[in-house]
């Protein structure tokens, strides 16, 4: 009996090893054809330059969304088509904002509006500016010393975080609540110091939304610029005015593009994607047309190395992140209309750094599994399988009890740029970029293969 164990138990590890093997050299194959032959960094120059920003509403984001279709069609997708999704449109027109002191002439700041904020209808809003550095710092205010003033959200981005993603969610919660704060309190506008890891004049706009029907506007400026305005409050009263046109303008019909191709055993689908609208400032390169490219790149290479893959894979350039996640929603309500077995779903929205691992959401059973891959994936440099997130554009499968996961690059550069007229094709690097593209589809011919 000992000796049939055994026997047994070196078959196994036999089996084990060959199997290791046989993925180790595909993996090499895929990482061999993206680095060599991938289209990504290609198509991105062109996404980026012959379109440009993209926000959800615009013509820009409308050409962008034939465009991403033809992309799939280049790379072989067996089917493309495009799902209805309604959308908000919110529109920036002109803005500015100046500040002066009792003693000096007014004087221009750069800034951004936030994402969905209403504007002054073109009319000017001024104010004596009050400085506050915290939230806690904020409530103990009583409302007389708000009301007509503007108030300045100075919390500054966390340097301590080594994963700078934890400090962005730590500041997020002033972009997306001053304007409503401020409104309750009889304030005329927030402003906001940008989300931002670097020291410069650089303003980022993003996303914010307003908790009652009192709606008044919020703009962000750049760090060095929030570090002078603090020290010209030191010691002096500050005036600022804001003068701007932006606003929602409704809805409208709009679309996410779609491309799979089938697979040869059952109808299961494993979801690769990103978002395809951008803010619009900058050309939305690492956010999120990296995310774009790369997994366009993932049903190119299966196409291109001939991979028989058992699960449709398919490819979601999702309408809608930045201001609204409704492709992301309309994709899951259709999945379940429509009653789609999901196997799996990833998203690539943190930028095309260099890759260092995967955030896995799920059960930890899966979990593990996918853990015990990690040896395949470090001679790539992606060694970090242990973040429990994934993609805000597949919440709405996590929510189905889909495995969902998301791409981890590295995110030490990716704040300075984030949501900013600097989120350019040329802060892209081809072979970072490319690294991510062959983990995605590393990752994909796993979970095709063993789930």
């Amino acid at each position: 009996m000992k000796k049939i164990l055994t026997t047994t138990t070196l078959l196994l590890n036999l089996c084990l090893l060959a199997q290791s093997k046989e993925d180790s050299i595909q993996f090499n194959k895929i990482s061999t054809e993206i680095l060599n032959n991938g289209k990504a960094y290609n198509e991105l120059r062109d996404l980026t330059k012959n379109i440009g920003h993209r926000l959800s509403g615009s013509a820009a984001y409308e050409r962008s969304v034939q465009w991403a279709a033809q992309q799939l069609r280049d790379a072989g997708a067996d089917k493309v088509w495009l799902q209805e999704v309604m959308i908000p449109v919110w529109e920036r027109g002109k803005e500015s904002l100046q500040i002066k002191t009792d003693t000096g002439k007014w004087k221009s700041l750069k800034m951004l509006s936030l994402g969905n904020s209403e504007g002054t209808g073109g009319k000017d809003v001024s104010g004596e500016i009050i400085m506050v550095k915290s939230m806690d710092e904020y409530e103990k205010l009583p409302p007389e010393k708000v009301k007509d003033k503007i108030v300045f959200f100075n919390y500054p981005f966390s340097q301590s975080y080594i994963e700078t993603f934890k400090g962005y969610s730590d500041a997020a919660k002033y972009r997306t609540t001053a304007a409503s704060l401020t409104a309750k309190k009889g304030g005329k506008f927030a402003i906001i110091r940008s989300l931002s890891s670097a020291f410069d004049d650089v303003p980022h706009t993003g996303a914010m939304r307003y908790q009652d029907d009192k709606k008044i506007p919020a703009v962000a400026i750049g760090s060095s610029v929030a570090d002078e305005l603090e020290n010209l409050l030191k010691s002096q009263k500050v005036m600022a005015k804001l003068n701007s046109n932006c606003g929602m303008k409704g809805e409208k019909l709009s679309h996410s593009v779609i491309g799979e191709i089938a697979g040869r055993k059952d109808k299961s689908v494993i979801v690769v994607g990103g978002h395809l609208d951008s803010w619009d400032v900058g050309e939305g390169a690492h956010d999120d047309g990296a995310g774009i490219v790369q997994s366009i790149e993932v049903v190119r290479t299966f196409k291109k190395l001939g991979i028989p893959n058992n699960h449709t894979i398919r490819v979601v350039c999702f309408a809608n992140e930045e201001n609204g996640v409704k492709g992301g929603i309309q994709y899951g309500k259709t999945a379940k209309e429509n009653n789609e077995r999901h196997l799996f779903a990833i998203e690539s929205d943190a930028g095309g750094f260099t890759p260092r691992g995967i955030a896995l959401e799920m059960d930890e059973t899966k979990r593990k599994q996918i853990q015990s891959w990690k040896p395949l994936f470090l001679p790539y440099g992606a060694y970090d399988f242990e973040n429990k997130y994934s993609g805000t554009d597949i919440y709405p499968l996590r929510d189905m009890g889909v495995p969902a996961a998301e791409l981890v690059p590295d995110s030490q550069r990716y704040f300075d740029i984030h949501h900013t007229e600097e989120d350019t094709f040329e802060k892209v690097n081809r072979r970072e970029l490319l690294l991510g593209a062959t983990v995605m589809t590393q990752l994909i011919y796993m979970i095709d293969k063993n789930w």
